[in-house]
């Protein structure tokens, strides 16, 4: 016994140099993992689809989805895991880890660039390396359509205007005929160069467990 407790000590010092988590914090977020997959080895979509804090988000698909893109785990892969396991859980967790109090310019600049990539793949759905329009109004039409007071028409309508705002500032020069494909990751960073995704976008740890919080920036107008 005292032997497999130095594998796994080991082993979660190994997770804290890749993902930044304490120890601490790794042995928490464990505990939610068995929570999660109700004490198995792998964690499914449905196990994440049960999550009561994502029951009202309208972006709950994009969200979950999340945890099982290739693309979020720090590797040149894309595609799609059926289930995944602790470690790939714990690494897509990271994306929302807050910044450390001490960091350098560039430690700070990786972070930022690391949450924005999170965020731009949770967008490009098809995984294609573009934003296309009609996924960017699928997102807006969700985020515009929660509450239920906007009528359909009125949602679509605002998700095209503000999806022609994104194709006039990344393309400013674009023929009446020309077809804008979408926004790139280059676009996503510039669009998104003032929004302080730092503190929007992290986890907290309370009373021994994990919560999630991810406030969704939106491009476009607001007005």
């Amino acid at each position: 016994m005292g032997a497999s407790q130095t594998r796994t000590r080991h082993k979660y010092y190994d997770l804290s140099e890749k993902t930044g988590f304490s120890l601490e914090q790794i042995n928490n977020l464990h505990e939610r993992f068995l929570h999660l997959s109700e004490n198995e080895d792998t964690l499914s979509r449905e196990n994440l689809n049960r999550l009561p804090d994502l029951a009202n988000n309208p972006l709950r698909k994009q969200i979950v989805e999340a945890f099982f893109d290739k693309r979020n785990q720090h590797q040149e892969e894309a595609g799609f895991f059926q289930e995944i396991g602790f470690e790939q859980f714990l690494v897509v967790m990271s994306h929302f880890r807050p910044p450390k109090t001490k960091m350098s310019d560039e430690d700070k600049q990786a972070l930022r660039k690391e949450k924005f990539r999170f965020l731009f793949n949770m967008h490009d759905t098809d995984n294609d390396g573009t934003i296309t329009l009609e996924e960017y109004r699928e997102v807006v039409e969700k985020l515009l359509s929660e509450s239920g007071a906007i009528e359909e028409q009125a949602v679509k309508r605002i998700a095209d205007a503000a999806m022609l705002e994104v194709a006039s500032t990344n393309v400013p020069h674009m023929a009446p005929d020309e077809f804008y494909e979408g926004i790139t990751f280059e676009h996503f960073e510039q669009i998104l160069k003032g929004f302080e995704m730092e503190s929007r976008m992290h986890i907290r740890f309370l009373d021994g467990g994990t919560r999630m919080r991810c406030r969704k920036p939106t491009t476009g107008s607001s007005s």
